[in-house]
């Protein structure tokens, strides 16, 4: 009997797309045509590889009408929302447009007469990207676009909440013209990946996921000496002055930890403010986040959809719980349909009186629940921010610059924001420190973790 993959829909529980699991052959026959395509794709000049890319893009924004709902089906954001593919534009376009510059040889700092010295920025040959299902588009391409514009080929396992993805893009790089190999979707189980990353016959693999995902990762691959890339768990504190202005403080942190269910990598999880405007704080965010909408997200109406899938939101309801058995207050507690253990749907929350005894502030929650805790200055918030396995983003919320930096040099994270949150700049590099993971994604320096150097030491002059 052929083995399938489910994609069960948020939305009702229907299957919505099933796929058959490649066979053993196909995948070795799939990973064989990357590995015969390579060569030929590196002749390519980075100018002709980012005219693909662009087309490629071209013919993804032209599946637009099609894709929102899709993605809503898949894991649940509202439609209201547009999709994904602004920010896929965005990121997309500036890896191509930096391009050239970013794999041009480095030429070595001291000139020595009669010799040349330079470093080339070499492909790394097959490029396996394992995607997530939260963000299925955005979170793909900050590897797919820059690892082929460096002249590897692509093979793209996507998450099974997100099957259809990978045939988007699939089809997408047809309709471009790419050359056969270059990029290639599998459906794979997870024994099959596993197999696949310890066959030596993957030179890179991109994984976006859980801590437990990326130590199975670094597992599979142990002794193949492949590169990685992990992106993993995440706990974004953020962190309010008394100078902070509060509307767009609140505003903006109510969207960075509800937008997308709270499924965001870089989502707000824990709230810290100063004791001086901490009331004013909370009653704003209280009042802000009590506009949110659930329901289906097929509806214009809806702001806020079911979480993916049914665990993820039981998850959040236990986190909820043991908080206010430890003392917590929820400020929310949101009527909604269907709001009970075993079902996507979850009201967002907001709890106060929290510490770090609690779950709720220590443990990855990645859904619609945050913690609010007061505190009396920067040592104490630092000392906090930090009490984390993780750290991806930080944001600090001031109108003193050099304040800010100050208490982003000490606290212990890939990214530090100032009156902002819950957003990704590809011309800054995309990183993780502790359990979050490592390697780097976009910028120049996401350039650099796709390639590996080769040196040229050339003596012109017998």
């Amino acid at each position: 009997m052929t083995e399938t993959v489910k994609l069960i829909s948020p939305i009702d529980g229907s299957v919505y797309a099933e796929r058959p699991v490649a066979t053993d052959q196909a995948l070795n026959a799939a990973v064989e045509r990357a590995r015969a395509a390579q060569p030929g794709w590196a002749q390519v000049s980075v100018a002709e590889r980012g005219k693909y890319m662009l087309a490629m893009l071209e013919a993804l924004f032209s599946m637009t009408d099609e894709v929102v709902p899709e993605i809503a089906w898949q894991m649940g954001r509202p439609v209201r929302y547009g999709g994904e593919f602004g920010g896929v534009r965005e990121r997309a376009s500036y890896m191509i447009e930096i391009a050239e510059q970013a794999l041009k040889p480095v030429a070595a700092a001291n000139p020595k007469d009669g010799f040349r010295r330079y470093v080339k920025k070499e492909p790394l040959g097959v490029v396996m990207v394992i995607a997530p299902w939260n963000y299925p588009y955005l979170t793909a391409v900050n590897t797919i676009v820059p690892a082929l514009m460096a002249g590897s080929t692509v093979i793209l396992k996507h998450a099974a909440q997100t099957l259809l993805v990978g045939e988007r893009f699939a089809k997408a790089f047809e309709m471009a013209g790419l050359p056969k190999g270059v990029f290639q979707n599998v459906v794979l189980n997870h024994g099959q990946t596993e197999k696949l990353l310890g066959s030596g016959k993957i030179d890179h693999v991109n994984f976006t996921g859980s801590v437990g995902g990326g130590r199975a990762i670094e597992k599979a691959a142990a002794g193949t000496f492949m590169t990685l890339g992990l992106e993993l768990g995440g706990k974004d504190p953020a962190y309010v002055l008394p100078d902070a202005g509060l509307e767009n403080a609140v505003a903006s942190l109510v969207d960075g930890a509800f937008f997308n269910s709270g499924q965001c990598c870089c989502g707000i999880e824990r709230v810290y403010v100063h004791e001086k405007v901490y009331d004013q704080f909370v009653e704003g965010f209280i009042a802000e986040t009590k506009n949110y909408v659930v329901g289906n997200p097929l509806e214009q109406s809806t702001t806020l959809g079911p979480m993916a899938h049914a665990r993820f939101a039981d998850l959040i309801r236990e986190q909820k719980a043991e908080a206010l058995r430890k003392g917590a207050v929820a400020h929310i507690n949101m009527k909604v349909d269907g709001d009970v253990a075993g079902s996507p749907y979850i009201g967002p929350e907001v709890l106060t009186n929290v510490d770090h005894q609690m779950s709720v502030m220590r443990e990855e929650s990645f859904g619609p629940i945050v913690g609010i805790m007061k505190v009396r200055n920067d040592e104490e918030a630092i000392a906090l921010m930090n009490d984390s396995p993780y750290g991806l983003t930080a944001s600090i919320w001031t109108s003193d610059t050099e304040h800010a930096i100050s208490i982003g040099d000490r606290v212990e994270t890939g990214t530090v924001f100032m009156n902002r949150c819950d957003y990704l700049d590809p011309a800054l590099v995309w990183t993780g420190v502790k359990d979050t993971g490592k390697g780097a994604a976009l910028s120049a320096i996401g350039y650099d973790n796709l390639t590996r150097p080769k040196s040229y030491h050339l003596k012109e002059k017998i």
